[in-house]
């Protein structure tokens, strides 16, 4: 008799959600409502998050988590498809978030990263999506997306949430 045993992702979602506001103070304060919410599902983890998820898993060497304190959502310019040898952003423009307040989350078999791109932040074009362990590039990230969300104006804030269903 064999058995086995699978875990994976069901779901990946990226929702872009997009205010007419110059930051997360203004959205609250105001009770400013987003104009345009995206929401788009991708399943692309990158190996190098793969392989950190399993040294955290194990407790094997010194692995970095994708907590409140480490976790960025990153953005970038690149419409390259996602592969899972890549190790990061693609593009010339990036930029990096830490965590809003509260963020990360789970909830059943999900997990959620928040962050909010304010104004005179990653005024590009959203072609690509990272949850990372770093500041940028330079720590492991779990995915990356080819969502293109639009192009960010100034004088605006998009509050970008992934969520990942594992199953």
């Amino acid at each position: 008799m064999s058995f086995k045993e699978t875990i994976k992702v069901k779901e990946l979602k990226w929702k872009v959600e997009k205010f007419k506001a110059k930051d997360s103070k203004e959205i609250e304060e105001k009770n400013i409502q987003p104009y345009e919410v995206i929401e788009k599902k991708h399943n692309c983890l990158l190996n190098e998050g793969i392989s950190e998820l399993i040294d955290l898993i194990c407790g094997l060497g010194s692995p970095t988590s994708w907590n409140n304190a480490n976790a960025r959502l990153g953005v970038g310019n690149d419409a390259t498809a996602p592969s899972a040898s890549q190790t990061g952003l693609q593009g010339a423009s990036k930029t990096y978030k830490g965590m809003n307040t509260g963020y990360p989350q789970k909830s059943g078999q999900d997990s959620k990263w928040q962050a909010d791109f304010v104004d005179g932040e990653a005024e590009y074009a959203w072609n690509e999506e990272t949850i990372v362990n770093a500041a940028d590039d330079s720590g492991d990230n779990l995915c990356r997306q080819n969502t293109a969300l639009g192009t960010k104006p100034s004088g605006q804030t998009w509050r970008l949430t992934a969520t990942i269903t594992w199953s």
